[in-house]
């Protein structure tokens, strides 16, 4: 298969691949490689589609933190109007240096911590989407103890069956971890609304990440409306928000993106009938097609009947080929012509440390730049250190101009925190 589709972001000029108006050569001349490039433009545009189209009605879109968390990113998002989605402490403190308000976060997790509420209510976050009855009670005496009152949304699982390209990345269907049993939500949400500190301001679910059929949002929403209007018929008037997640899927290799009218038309005359505000929690959407891992070709390599490309990124830097066995289209920055059939693999010390098996690509050699398309979701943020590799930079393009967002680790940075002797202590035990 050839590589020749690109996202409009990333286009030739005299035959070498750039971002906007940047040759990736330069980025990696000037910052080195493995790096992580984005398009400004891009996400400017994705943003810009989904407001368009949610426009008829009341909403808020709320960018999903965990797809690319880096604060140049999150500070951009800010720019253009959006609130953000977050899974952790961690996320919050992002999103604070990067300039949102409270009023801007809402505060999703199956497992806060105690620590975390207490964080999301000093914020004054928006809402806090609660995922059980325990985390409620939790929340209530947390909020008690603070003086104050918690906002609160329940995340309910709606239980509709999803197609997604992977298992793990499904999240509404029944008997998964995430969200308050659909049979369970109205006793949950009728102790949300009598607890006196706690406030029930919405509903919420997620049903997946790369979803592209528009029957599970739909079905899943009427589930909601349908708990909202009972619960109404109780006196639980306060609820204003309905939060159907994100999910929107976006294209890897030659499957369709998510069609956003039809996804308006299916969505949207139910909430404007409710009259309630339409929350939507999009990451992927908004930065996965937006951003490319530029590596280094390092050595060409045969065995067992197999030809190896070798680059400088490894798994530990996009995980997602080996964790999800997902397709990322890979092409040579300034190809030679000709082609080959090989497996892309990194220096990382696993057998699972590929980029792609078995994939017509350009005959590049090493010194050569290849560039591993549509990786600006989950590849930055999934980055670990295994094998003791620093994690890689990352760079905004923004029209004719870049600037690094991410500097590149260095080794002093991987044990920063570490200590050849503990400083020990006695247990106590006797």
């Amino acid at each position: 298969m050839g590589e020749s589709i690109l996202t409009p972001a990333f286009g030739r000029v005299d035959g070498a691949l750039v971002c906007e108006g940047v040759a990736l050569e330069t980025i990696a001349e000037t910052v080195s490689t493995p790096t992580y490039v984005y398009s400004a433009n891009a996400i400017r545009e994705q943003y810009a589609r989904l407001a368009r189209a949610l426009a008829p009605v009341p909403h808020r879109v709320h960018y999903s933190v965990k797809a690319s968390s880096s604060l140049g990113i999150l500070a951009l998002l800010r720019s253009l109007g959006a609130g953000v989605d977050i899974v952790s402490g961690g996320e919050l403190y992002r999103a604070r240096l990067a300039g949102f308000g409270g009023e801007d976060i809402v505060f999703s997790g199956v497992g806060k911590t105690e620590a975390e509420l207490r964080e999301a209510l000093e914020a004054r976050t928006l809402l806090i989407n609660v995922e059980s009855e325990g985390e409620l009670r939790l929340l209530e005496r947390v909020a008690r103890d603070l003086g104050v009152v918690a906002p609160v949304a329940l995340r309910v699982n709606p239980e509709v069956t999803v197609n997604t390209p992977h298992h793990y990345t499904r999240t509404g269907e029944r008997g998964l971890k995430f969200g308050i049993p659909y049979g369970e939500a109205p006793a949950v949400a009728r102790l949300a609304a009598s607890l006196p500190h706690t406030r029930l301001l919405g509903l919420d679910m997620h049903i997946g990440s790369q979803v592209s059929e528009l029957d599970p949002y739909r079905l899943g929403m009427l589930r909601l409306l349908e708990l909202y209007e009972q619960l109404r018929a109780e006196g639980a008037g306060e609820i204003r928000y309905l939060d159907i997640g994100g999910g929107l899927a976006v294209t890897y290799d030659s499957e369709a993106p998510i069609d956003l009218d039809a996804f308006a038309d299916a969505v949207l005359p139910s909430i404007a009938a409710s009259r309630l505000t339409l929350l939507v929690e999009p990451g992927r959407f908004l930065v996965g097609n937006a951003g490319v891992l530029l590596t280094r070709v390092l050595y060409r390599k045969r065995t067992g009947g197999r030809e190896y490309v070798i680059t400088d990124a490894g798994m530990n830097d996009l995980l997602r080929p080996s964790h999800y066995n997902a397709y990322h289209r890979i092409e040579a920055v300034r190809p030679r012509g000709a082609r080959v059939v090989a497996d892309i693999v990194g220096p990382v010390c696993e057998s699972g440390d590929f980029f792609a098996l078995d994939r017509d690509v350009d005959d590049v050699q090493p010194g050569d730049l290849l560039v591993i398309h549509s990786a600006g979701a989950y590849g930055f943020s999934m980055a670990s250190n295994y094998n003791s590799r620093p994690r890689a930079a990352e760079v905004l393009v923004d029209g004719e101009r870049f600037g690094v967002i991410t500097t590149r680790e260095r080794y002093e940075d991987l044990v920063r925190h570490e200590q050849l002797t503990p400083d020990w202590r006695t247990g106590g035990c006797s």
